[in-house]
């Protein structure tokens, strides 16, 4: 069975202008994330893509985590990522597991429980769920869910629960409380100005939560 990261940071360099999609990785994982996940929605080409990607799959090899690219299994099979995010519109799961292989990590995007139920029948590895508190790394997001349907989701899916919008580390014990697996965190990590010291607080809310009765 695949072992399923439980704090994935997500890069955006679209919310700041300090820190590009590799430093931003260097300074999650060094707070603590077991997973990077590229994401980049400004329109590039795929040679500009894979240039911003390869220093978050360095830097996720060199601290043994899992590197996941946003929508792109090409691009993930490229730079020999370990994993993939497929939103709505993106590949279908079937077809990214043929280009990326039985080891590889698949995730699929729902933002309702009617989502959820039928991307957990795919062949994802896990459901990224959310936005759970709403977002604003999106121009036309969906509704936030909160956390009953978080719960409900979590409770029915037979794959791993990763939530996701809105979260910082004082959502994570409740979240975690819901039955879901982990989280994925982006602006709180991503627009921070120190990304270390905020990854640092998530996996220590995590870590907690894991420990603590019930989660």
């Amino acid at each position: 069975m695949k072992s399923i990261p439980r704090l994935h940071v997500i890069t955006d360099e679209s919310l700041q202008p300090r820190f590009s999609h590799g430093e931003l990785a260097r300074l999650a994982l060094a707070g603590g994330a077991d997973c990077v996940q590229f994401r980049e929605k400004r329109p590039m080409t795929t040679v500009e893509l894979v240039r911003c990607a390869r220093p978050v799959v360095e830097a996720c090899r060199a601290a043994d985590a899992i590197a996941a690219i946003d929508d792109r299994a090409d691009i993930a099979l490229a730079l020999g990522a370990g994993a993939v995010h497929l939103g709505a519109h993106d590949l279908d799961a079937a077809t990214a597991r043929r280009i990326l292989g039985e080891t590889a990590i698949i995730g699929g995007t729902a933002n309702s429980y009617d989502e959820a139920s039928r991307v957990w029948k795919t062949d994802v590895d896990y459901l990224g769920v959310g936005p759970v508190y709403g977002t604003r790394s999106k121009a036309n997001p969906a509704p936030a869910m909160g956390l009953e349907t978080l719960a409900r989701i979590a409770a029915d899916s037979p794959k791993p629960v990763i939530a996701i919008g809105g979260i910082g580390p004082g959502h994570i014990a409740d979240i975690l409380r819901t039955g879901a697996h982990g989280v994925a965190v982006l602006s709180y990590v991503a627009a921070a100005d120190e990304p270390r010291d905020a990854a640092r607080e998530c996996a220590a809310a995590l870590n907690a939560a894991l420990r603590s009765p019930g989660a």
